[in-house]
Formats: C-alpha cells, structure tokens, sequence
C-alpha cells in the first residue's frame, strides 16, 4: 500500500514537472535575456543608479516616490528603472528581489 501511494505520488510529480516544461516561455520575460539579466550593469546593486546608497532609493527619504511596500503599507525596497526599460525591484538593503520585463513595442 505505501508503494502504491509513493508511486502515485511520484508519477504526479513527474506529470507536473512534464506540463511545466512544455509550457512556453517567452524570452522578453526570462532572466536569461540579457536585458534582464542581473549581469547586465544596469541591473546591478554595484551600479550606483540602484544602490541603496543612492538618496533616491533610500528609505530614508521620504520623497522618494520609488519605495515598495507591503500590504501593511511597510517599506520592503524600491524599484529602479534601467535605460532598456527593465524595472528592477530591490531590497532597502540593495538586493534584487525581481524585475519587470520592459514593455514591448
């Protein structure tokens, strides 16, 4: 019986795992686009434009119109827009949490 169960288990792993791989990605939206690539330097915490160190993105300013929150209406980071369009959403301490794909024209 405990075979049967692993084995039912498995198999719908192996299922899910199969219809998330014949899913199609779009490669705008990947990570491995370069554009959103965390490589790319415009995507970078090392590039002062997303630094935490930079006052715009401090959470220390309170005129920053970048800052992220939560539903409780707490600042958990800020987003930074890169020349390519790319939106990257860091921590207030500088680590990239995410990113929007840039729009497509």
């Amino acid at each position: 019986m405990k075979l049967q169960i692993i084995l039912a288990v498995v198999s719908l792993m192996i299922a899910s795992c199969s219809a998330n791989a014949q899913q199609a990605m779009n490669f705008n939206d990947s990570p491995n686009n370069f554009q959103n690539s965390l490589d790319n330097f415009n995507n970078s915490p090392n590039n002062f434009n997303n630094s935490p160190n930079n006052f715009n993105n401090s959470p220390n300013n309170f005129n920053a119109t970048n800052g992220v929150y939560d539903n409780r209406g707490n600042r958990i980071g800020y987003e930074v827009q890169a020349p390519s369009g790319v939106t990257n959403i860091y921590s207030n301490d500088g680590h990239r949490m995410g990113y929007v794909p840039a729009p497509q024209r």
